[in-house]
């Protein structure tokens, strides 16, 4: 493959975009096609991924799931379920026992029923809800089912009303609306006072590095590999990758999963397979293609 191909990890800093780090990171390598994987809110910091050239193609099959260190603030009720937005209400907070906050907590484990914030991208009759909310609208945003894998109560700041949370969650969920349903179970409000994501699309927080000055020397990029593990593998013998870069389907063994990742004899990425019926794998991502 001709120029970069893999994934850098940024650690985001606050105050920039997703879409302005991914703009810093096309002048870095001189490329055209760059994506990120997991939009972060500009005041967000941690692990943003971010693909180069051809692995941008390889964004839909990474993991989902993604880890987030937080802090809630108790009895603030925001326009946009976190400081930045508009102050609505102010209520003094409880003064709640660890045990009480652990029952609280136990409502949003699992999988859960989770309404967006209004300022977010969700789209509202093709325009995103943070648009319309910006014009001052008020809309009726129905709850999305999300899952929340793990949620750790980390500390527990009595004097400042505020709680510093660990969250593992699926793909669509919103801190922010974490932080305004804990906040009006306990009867006081709540937003989201800061936010870092440790973990994205199988990208840790230790792989992250921060964003490269524009006349600087980017870092080269992690092999897509690294992301992919949760996926079942199929290696190529020499006489067989000519068969894969021109599209033809190669036999596979019976196993997990419909997503397979194909890998070259030395190792490297070949692409992505699809199991098809009679064991047999369709290629669905090549690269190096023939033809």
């Amino acid at each position: 493959m001709d120029g970069p191909f893999g994934f850098v990890v940024i650690d985001k800093p606050a105050g920039l975009t997703s879409h302005s780090c991914v703009s810093r990171l096309r002048r870095c390598y001189g490329l055209k096609r760059v994506g990120h994987g997991g939009t972060l809110d500009p005041a967000v910091t941690g692990v943003l991924p971010i693909a180069l050239g051809p692995a941008t193609r390889l964004l839909p099959y990474l993991p989902g799931e993604k880890t987030y260190r937080g802090v809630i603030q108790l009895g603030r009720v925001t326009s946009s379920d976190d400081l930045e937005g508009e102050l609505l209400r102010q209520a003094p907070w409880p003064d709640l026992q660890l045990e009480e906050l652990e029952s609280a907590l136990n409502r949003f484990r699992g999988p859960i029923q989770q309404r967006p914030p209004q300022v977010s991208a969700v789209h509202v009759d093709g325009e995103r809800a943070h648009a319309r909310a910006r014009r001052g609208e008020q809309m009726d945003l129905p709850p999305r089912p999300v899952t929340i894998h793990r949620l750790e109560l980390l500390h527990w700041d009595t004097r400042q009303g505020q709680l510093t949370l660990e969250v593992h969650c699926s793909t669509g969920t919103y801190i922010r609306a974490l932080a305004r349903d804990l906040g009006e179970q306990l009867g006081c409000g709540g937003c989201l006072a800061q936010l870092r994501r440790t973990q994205a699309l199988g990208f840790l927080e230790s792989q992250a590095q921060a964003l490269p000055k524009a006349d600087t020397t980017p870092p080269p990029p992690l092999s897509p590999l690294l992301a992919l593990e949760h996926l079942p593998r199929r290696q190529l013998n020499g006489s067989e990758e000519a068969d894969w870069r021109c599209g033809r389907r190669l036999s596979l063994e019976p196993g997990p999963g419909n997503a397979v990742v194909v890998c070259n004899a030395d190792g490297s990425m070949a692409g992505i397979g699809l199991r098809q019926e009679h064991d047999q794998l369709q290629p669905k991502v090549v690269f190096d293609a023939s033809g």
